[in-house]
């Protein structure tokens, strides 16, 4: 599966945010062992190091930087991408920014604590809880018991 996670998000995990965190770290943990496929737009990188620097120091900064590239695939910010969501109809550049860039790589989910802030066509845009409650379902539909009662794990995909 296939998501782009919000600057918001990806926050809460770095600055412990609650009470938010629980589910966000959940999320970056999928990404940690390889169950999901998880990308980050481009600009969460200028936004994380201003608002981290900001609160925490040039240190902090640039440990959760690191700590993003080496986890998340970073989409590309270009000229087209900018054209794109400077005349999109979404009211914050930041979340056109995000939401094309979504759009781009193709992903099955949008993951963002603003689920409002972004169109209700194209990519689909839930909350970390609402995307964790589907993960939940399609992990239970995949774990079956056998005849005998021992519990088998079908592989994702």
């Amino acid at each position: 599966m296939r998501l782009l996670l919000d600057t918001n998000v990806l926050l809460d995990v770095i600055a412990a945010r609650q009470p938010f965190y629980r589910a966000a770290a959940r999320l970056w943990s999928l990404a940690e062992h390889d169950q999901i496929e998880a990308f980050v737009s481009a600009i969460s990188f200028n936004n994380i190091y201003y608002i981290v620097r900001k609160s925490a120091g040039k240190a902090k900064a640039d440990e959760a930087l690191r700590a993003i590239r080496d986890l998340f695939t970073p989409v590309s910010l270009d000229a087209k991408l900018i054209n794109r969501s400077m005349d999109a109809p979404i009211d914050d550049f930041e979340d056109a920014v995000q939401f094309h860039s979504a759009s781009r790589e193709n992903v099955d989910y949008l993951i963002t604590r603003d689920p409002d802030g972004f169109p209700h066509t194209g990519v689909s845009v839930l909350s970390p809880q609402e995307f964790l409650a589907i993960w939940d379902t399609r992990e239970e539909q995949e774990t079956a018991v056998s005849e005998d009662g021992s519990v088998r794990q079908h592989e994702s995909g």
